[in-house]
């Protein structure tokens, strides 16, 4: 967990502190604009190009979960349900949102120059998906998985050719929305398959120690 997101997520908690102890009202008209003008500023300090871990992520989300608890009516809501009922991002796909729109400016956009020394098209001749498909480098530290070269192109090269091959930015983001929440659901698909299989590991291992116990050997082993 970084020092920076402990002291954004502590500053958007006393602000949300603040906001609970000095106003009446729980209605959406008034928690949801303090809240974007107050709060959700101090939860973007993750820039696109830099690196975040699950920790930071989960940190700062407690936050936007607490303010969206807060509105009356939500109170018994899924945080997903929250999100939907009030338009909201939750803070991992804003974070992608925000990866893919800077990789859009970077290949096609404002900053098309820098970005032909960042990224590397992949040369190749299937016309499955879209048509400008990035090439996905090798490297030898870890920390370079975090970096936006390399963390956005496994996501960008999943988008359809429709949104990839659209020019203006205002339009790419119309278009971006329901393959941003494909995307959003196969990272936590595969995120969860990653988790059960650690999980698997780990109870091959206990299943392990407890059969090294004399004694035990012959006995069933139940979790």
């Amino acid at each position: 967990m970084s020092q920076q997101c402990a002291l954004a997520a502590q500053k958007a908690n006393c602000i949300l502190g603040c906001i609970k102890r000095s106003v009446a009202s729980r209605s959406r008209e008034v928690i949801l604009p303090l809240y974007s003008a107050l709060v959700r500023p101090h939860l973007g300090v993750l820039h696109p190009a830099l690196g975040s871990s699950v920790q930071d992520m989960d940190l700062l989300g407690q936050a936007q979960r607490r303010a969206t608890k807060m509105i009356r009516e939500m109170e018994h809501l899924s945080y997903e349900e929250r999100l939907r009922e009030l338009r909201l991002f939750s803070l991992e796909k804003r974070r992608l949102w925000g990866d893919l729109i800077a990789a859009f400016q970077y290949l096609k956009g404002a900053y098309k120059k820098d970005g032909e020394r960042l990224f590397n098209r992949a040369c190749s001749d299937r016309t499955r998906g879209n048509g400008f498909k990035l090439k996905e480098g090798r490297f030898r530290l870890d920390i370079r998985k975090t970096f936006l070269m390399m963390r956005v192109v496994k996501h960008w090269n999943r988008l359809p050719r429709e949104v990839v091959d659209i020019p203006p930015l205002e339009a790419f983001k119309v278009r971006l929305e329901r393959p941003l929440s494909n995307l959003i659901l196969l990272k936590m698909s595969l995120l969860f398959a990653g988790r059960v299989k650690q999980l698997t590991l780990l109870e091959h291992v206990h299943r392990r120690a407890t059969k090294m116990i004399r004694g035990l050997e012959y006995l069933f082993y139940e979790g």
